[in-house]
């Protein structure tokens, strides 16, 4: 709709793109569009909120899900696919998965008829970058962050983001700068290249130091020194634990060259290439790491067969609904499940496995083996250090700033006992997503910028095609409310805890699962009766779900 005007030099990145895309009065108040601006394609999202217009990127910054599908909030907008979560005014991300944020736009009214003014260059990427502070040799201050997980990643670049242009140091074990692990299991043969998060050049630019293939060995966190493997020795100011876990297993496996973990690129890449068309696999654990892999390789190897502990899969973290469905989905594929069971022996020769003895006394072929039976908190050079650990599960306690008993020395992602929001429960989850958001945080409350915890824990996963959304936290539910048809992977399932609605997992049910976590995010609940049959959706058309700002 409406002409489009050009202004400054033809070509050059400056180049603004003025285009009346609507009238005031074609978008409801509370609502969003999509709008085509410019001669080549380009898309903005263009939202009207009490009355105020604004314009942002159409497209979410992690897998590029349109935002127009996306569930919106109070001055945010939530990608439908993964939850990430963007600032309508400035684009800037403020839940994740994800790094980056998306551009915004000038918005204007004249008339009755709204206008959008776009940069050529911001129309055409989807992703704004923000950048970062480099640093000061005045400023004398040291923080070292440990891990490069999503945590670890996101504290380094919030910190320079925010301004801090002190001494920054991230100390990883792994080989590689950090890197999309959710991508391993489903893509075992994936590039270091094409999942890396941030390329070399990126740090560079806001001068942080990446020690790769480096451990810490101890902390002394009385004198603030932290003593790595290759035997240097850095003091801080400022420390973020995101070391993570390591998946489980024991030397009566470990022994053999045939038999897998998942953690790193490199262990993919063993498994990749240990399968071959006449290949056996057995997958040890039925939870998503195993689920998944399952799924990856089945077209690889000439069987799979899966062990699980559980009655169905998923049965601890989604129930036995949605458990039951997904294997009848693996089994029409050709997966053969042994649930309710256990290992009794590993058989093996020469350094290699041949078969797994099950506790019932069946004995599967076993070519390639891949242990997925959960894993355990790195947390061993913390011995000695004072930082107090959860004696139930070997997790790192924190405070509802994400600090140790310890001041100065913070801890996120899976390795901390941290506070769920919004219950009144602390816990770890192993989530890409809070993990992302616990390194924010933890940058914010290393420079004394205090921030509480508001993100709804978000989650995800792909088998054989179908998609699965989760967003709120489930332990301890009493029962469930499944609204549409499971059968065919069309439904939303409201876990509750006597009246009230704790969790949601959805299947080709977009953005419903984004929506809960708004609705929660809002500081709001949702009772039994108003999820039956989604009713609660249609209550929230004429109002705005979160009202965080």
């Amino acid at each position: 709709m409406g002409s489009i005007a050009s202004k400054s030099t033809e070509g050059s990145n400056d180049d603004v793109v003025e285009q009346i895309v609507c009238k005031e009065n074609d978008i409801l108040d509370n609502g969003m569009q999509e709008f085509e601006i410019g001669n080549n394609g380009n898309k903005v999202l263009v939202v009207k909120q009490n009355n105020n217009f604004f314009a942002v990127g159409s497209k979410c910054s992690h897998y590029g899900a349109p935002l127009v599908k996306g569930a919106l909030g109070n001055g945010t907008v939530r990608c439908p696919w993964h939850g990430a979560c963007f600032n309508l005014k400035t684009g800037d991300i403020e839940d994740f998965p994800g790094l980056d944020s998306i551009p915004s736009f000038k918005v204007s009214v004249t008339n009755g008829n709204v206008k959008v003014s776009a940069k050529k260059c911001a129309l055409e990427n989807s992703k704004f970058v923000k950048p970062l502070t480099k640093r000061n040799p005045e400023n004398k201050r040291i923080f070292i962050v440990i891990g490069s997980g999503p945590a670890g990643t996101e504290c380094v670049e919030k910190l320079r983001q925010e301004g801090y242009d002190g001494r920054l140091i991230l100390i990883t074990k792994d080989n590689y700068l950090p890197y999309d692990r959710t991508k391993l299991s489903k893509a075992l043969s994936s590039e270091i290249n094409s999942i890396l998060l941030r390329s070399q050049q990126f740090y560079d630019s806001g001068d942080i130091e990446i020690l790769t293939k480096t451990s810490v060995e101890s902390i002394d966190s009385s004198k603030k020194i932290v003593y790595l493997s290759n035997n240097e020795q850095l003091t801080f100011d400022a420390l973020f634990i995101a070391s993570g876990m390591t998946p489980r297993s024991t030397p009566e496996v470990s022994k053999y060259d045939n038999v897998f973990t998942l953690r790193t690129i490199d262990d993919a890449h063993k498994i990749h290439q240990s399968l071959s068309s006449d290949c056996h696999l057995v997958v040890v654990g039925s939870s998503f790491i195993g689920m998944e892999l399952a799924a990856a390789t089945f077209s690889k190897v000439k069987s799979v067969h899966v062990i699980g502990r559980s009655e169905v899969p998923f049965k601890e973290s989604l129930g036995k609904e949605i458990g039951e469905r997904v294997q009848e989905l693996f089994e029409s594929k050709g997966v053969v499940f042994h649930m309710k069971a256990s290992v009794k022996n590993y058989i093996g020769y020469n350094n290699r496995l041949s078969e797994i003895e099950l506790s019932d006394g069946q004995k599967l072929k076993a070519d390639v083996c891949i242990m997925a039976t959960g894993s355990k908190t790195n947390v061993e050079f913390l011995a000695g250090s004072n930082v107090a650990i959860n004696s139930a599960n070997g997790t790192i306690e924190v405070d509802k700033n994400l600090e140790t008993n310890v001041k100065g020395i913070f801890a996120g992602g899976d390795v901390a006992n941290a506070p769920v929001y919004p219950y009144d429960i602390k816990s770890s989850l192993g989530h890409w997503q809070l993990a992302t958001y616990h390194g924010k945080v933890a940058a914010l409350q290393m420079l004394g910028k205090k921030t509480p915890i508001k993100s709804v824990p978000f989650f995800w996963t792909a088998l054989f095609g179908t998609s699965i959304r989760f967003a709120g936290y489930n332990r301890g539910y009493t029962d469930v409310l499944i609204n549409g048809d499971l059968e065919n992977f069309k439904a939303v399932v409201y876990y509750c805890k006597g009246n009230e609605v704790v969790a949601v997992a959805t299947v080709g049910s977009d953005p419903i699962a984004a929506q809960f976590a708004e609705l929660l995010g809002s500081g709001r609940t949702l009772n039994k009766d108003q999820a039956i049959d989604n009713k609660w959706l249609s209550e929230e058309e004429d109002t705005v779900v979160c009202t965080r700002l």
